[in-house]
């Protein structure tokens, strides 16, 4: 029997808790930023199934150039699930109002959950703070944690001591590959910087990837994480 995950009166009731039973394979992906081309390619690589999940980091939108084609895929299927990224997040609370946006988009950003968990698994966005339970973060901090007690991109990151108890699956910060760690694994290579798009397979613990489709946005080297 897995411990599930519990947050604060605030947050609880945007955390979607999943029967890992009711699937048959179950796979995280990384961050999509509107690369529907690279999206479509990844769903045909892993041959979804009827009882399949794929359960979505956030930040499916902005950066790239099909943000409304990649929103309508995982909304026509039941069986992709997103969490809300910093950028829904933005476009939620009115910061961003891409000129893509139609109606119904943001009604969709603020209906997603800020925290999936199953099994011994939790997906967010950004990650968790390892020095404070999960029922002391804000909806905020899931979204955008990346170096709580360091400085951004120069890190300490996260993810470099946090011991668990549960395996977090989290994107928001670029890295050059996979974090694979014992409680934690990223998964955004950088898809809309000309890296791969990635999932992980949880029944496998494998890595599926394919090639970016094309770079549609530039990025400064020092904001890209080579994991230790």
């Amino acid at each position: 029997m897995h411990a599930i995950p519990q947050f604060d009166d605030a947050v609880e009731p945007h955390h979607e808790r999943i029967d890992a039973d009711r699937y048959h394979d179950i796979y995280v992906v990384g961050d999509v930023h509107g690369s529907r081309l690279a999206l479509e390619s990844l769903l045909a690589t892993l041959e979804l199934g009827d009882d399949d999940l794929v359960v979505f980091v956030g930040d499916l939108v902005r950066k790239g150039p099909d943000s409304p084609g990649v929103v309508d895929l995982v909304r026509a299927d039941d069986r992709l699930l997103s969490v809300r990224g910093n950028n829904e997040g933005k476009i939620v609370r009115g910061e961003k109002s891409p000129d893509w946006l139609r109606e119904g988009d943001r009604a969709y950003f603020a209906s997603l959950p800020v925290a999936v968990s199953f099994a011994d698994a939790l997906v967010v966005h950004g990650g968790v703070d390892p020095e404070r339970p999960l029922a002391a973060h804000t909806a905020e901090e899931l979204l955008t944690m990346r170096s709580p007690h360091g400085d951004g991109y120069e890190g300490p990151f996260w993810y470099e001591s946090y011991d668990g108890p549960f395996r977090v699956f989290f994107g928001h910060t670029v890295h050059d590959r996979p974090v694979d760690r014992p409680h934690a694994v990223g998964l955004d290579t950088g898809c809309v910087y000309g890296g791969p798009l990635t999932a992980y397979d949880y029944r496998r613990d494998a890595f599926v990837t394919v090639d970016g489709t094309t770079t549609h946005r530039e990025r400064d080297d020092a904001k890209i994480v080579t994991p230790v």
